[in-house]
């Protein structure tokens, strides 16, 4: 059938049996798996601890992702801090965390790491509350822990400015989602019927399509994606980010998403695209394993350098990248010192082989690692 009839696939009268084309996604959802053993296996290859940073640097990026999508940019050495704490990973010094930091990375990690927990409509209530700790998205009230009430009109997503907006879409009025989340709810806890990464895709469109909430309905989208894409790996650790791919191909994600709601209810064009990000995801997280590997090299490499807190802090954060150009002004920032302090320390390192000044002229002389030692 085609949409001829109606605007949104919500609308449709086979609303919601999502049809795919099997056959057509089996290449995709094998180039997944292989590309998931791939990581695995080099995974087993890394002690504990070496997993465990992995696993934080995963989890960072896609809180931190996962909230940019939607316009927001939390701090990464907030979201860092707050997550090694719930984790027990070792950091050294934790940087203050707010409230809205801790909110978005207890929602991702009650997602993943209790992925088999039951979903209910508390639990989502509560991963909403947790998005919006004061009440307020930006300037306005919404109502935290409750389905929309549709008030101030539909749900839509709409873009350009006042006067001359145009709609994307629009979500089922208000007064079908208490029918309309318990179906979706009964189906993310019912024994699987489709593959488990057909799942996962399904899951972020449906939810996503019901948008439920006055606002945070895509984090929550993606969150309960990944709390399937946690089912189908059967643990509770991650190491990569669909979120963080989503980012990166955010024009593509909009775009397949409004021609699928304004389609019929074969998705089998969706659940591709949401295949092959979610295979470059895992395959950019051998650069975020590689990238652990390093500071790992680097500091058996240096462990009997003499370091004060303010280089450790530095360089860590070198290690776990640094945009743009480190500077002495910029040093001197990070570590909340005078200049001179921070000259005295990047010297210091000059002197010791742990830096090196870069290449190319500009005002102000930058400084890197010198990860000249490595393989």
């Amino acid at each position: 059938m085609n949409s001829g009839d109606y605007t949104y696939i919500w609308q449709a009268p086979d609303w919601p049996a999502w049809r795919f084309d099997l056959a057509a996604l089996a290449a995709p959802m094998a180039d997944v798996s292989r590309a998931q053993g791939l990581l695995t296996g080099r995974l087993a290859d890394v002690g504990m601890a070496l997993r465990d940073q992995a696993s934080l640097a995963a989890l960072t990026e896609d809180v931190v992702r996962t909230s940019e999508i939607e316009g927001e940019q939390l701090k990464v050495e907030s979201v860092r801090s707050s997550i090694a704490r719930r984790l027990g990973v070792d950091i050294g010094a934790l940087a203050p965390v707010d409230r809205h930091v801790e909110g978005v990375v207890e929602m991702v990690l009650d997602a993943t790491a209790n992925s088999q927990a039951t979903v209910t409509r508390e639990r989502l209530f509560g991963w909403h509350a947790a998005l919006f700790p004061t009440g307020f998205s930006g300037l306005s009230r919404i109502n935290t822990g409750h389905w929309r009430d549709d008030a101030s009109g539909p749900m839509q997503v709409v873009s350009g400015p006042v006067g001359r907006q145009r709609v994307h879409f629009e979500a089922p009025p208000a007064d079908r989602l208490e029918a309309e989340t318990r179906r979706f709810i009964e189906w993310v806890n019912a024994r699987p019927e489709a593959p488990p990464l057909i799942r996962a895709g399904l899951g972020h469109l449906w939810f996503v399509t019901l948008h439920p909430f006055d606002d945070g309905n895509g984090r929550i989208a993606r969150a309960i994606g990944d709390l399937l894409l946690a089912r189908a790996d059967g643990g509770s650790q991650r190491f990569y980010s669909l979120s963080a791919q989503i980012q990166r191909e955010r024009k593509d994600y909009y775009d397949i998403l409004e021609r699928t709601q304004k389609r019929s209810m074969d998705v089998t064009a969706w659940l591709a695209w949401f295949l092959n990000a979610l295979h470059r995801a895992v395959d950019q997280a051998h650069l975020t394993l590689d990238a652990v590997l390093a500071k790992a090299r680097f500091w058996h490499h240096w462990a009997m350098l003499p370091l004060n807190e303010r280089q450790v802090k530095v360089l860590n954060r070198l290690l776990d990248g640094f945009d743009g150009k480190l500077t002495s002004s910029k040093w001197a920032a990070i570590a909340k010192c005078s200049p001179d302090t921070a000259l005295r320390d990047i010297n210091d390192l000059l002197a010791r082989g742990a830096l090196r000044k870069t290449e190319g002229g500009g005002r102000s002389t930058g400084y890197e690692l010198n990860d000249s030692f490595m393989p």
